[in-house]
């Protein structure tokens, strides 16, 4: 896995996943969080968990890259797109992300990109590969030979069984269940409680239902 926490971080975001991800390297890394970081337009307050929030525009200047990495940990918003520009503007500054994988989750020998958030009874299974600024919530299930790609979102309980491909921008819903060897498009939402036993999705699509079909006149990043 690259560039395991260590040194001094600082958490995009004020939200409840940053206060979460703030407890959870307190609590499991050797990395001291320093400050916070949002927007110019979203910042309201100072200080969040008892640190300095600054402004994004301005991180580089008063956290610079050479001393702090980056940790954005950010919902699903704009099917992962807020959270794609977050991790291309940081990479562009120069910051170096890494990936947060809780001791309480079952991995092997696993390729995990940056900015990965995993979470506590995630089973990993060998010879799978994680992109890029991927979160993981809790309790799911990856199967053996797949890949996930850059900026996806799985929330909980997901079973995504052996040799799928998983595009980039996907969010799976809770409980949400995947066919071996299937292939989710970029842009996938896969809805709670679906259950996709296809061969492919469509890019930008919505899939709903127990077996899971297109809800038709609906494109993903339009309705999160």
């Amino acid at each position: 896995m690259k560039n395991q926490p260590a040194g001094q971080t600082v958490i995009f975001g004020v939200s409840d996943t940053a206060e979460l991800a703030h407890y959870y390297l307190c609590r499991d890394t050797k990395t001291s969080v320093a400050a916070f970081t949002v927007d110019r337009k979203y910042l309201q307050n100072d200080t969040f968990c008892g640190l300095p929030v600054v402004p994004f525009e301005d991180l580089i200047e008063i956290r610079p890259p050479a001393e702090y990495q980056l940790f954005a940990p950010m919902t699903a918003t704009r099917m992962n797109q807020d959270r794609e520009r977050v991790f291309n503007t940081g990479k562009d500054m120069g910051y170096s992300f890494f990936s947060y994988v809780s001791p309480r989750a079952t991995v092997y020998d696993n390729e995990i990109g940056e900015n990965c958030f995993i979470l506590e009874d995630n089973t990993i299974q060998p010879f799978t590969k994680i992109g890029n600024n991927v979160v993981l919530w809790s309790g799911n299930h990856i199967g053996h030979h797949g890949h996930i790609g850059d900026h996806v979102f799985f929330t909980s309980q997901v079973v995504m069984s052996g040799h799928c491909q998983i595009g980039s921008n996907c969010f799976v819903g809770v409980n949400a269940s995947i066919r071996d060897y299937s292939i989710l498009g970029k842009g996938t939402l896969l809805g709670m409680g679906a259950c996709f036993t296809g061969k492919e999705t469509e890019d930008w699509s919505v899939y709903v239902g127990n077996p899971a079909v297109r809800r038709k006149g609906l494109v993903s990043h339009k309705i999160m």
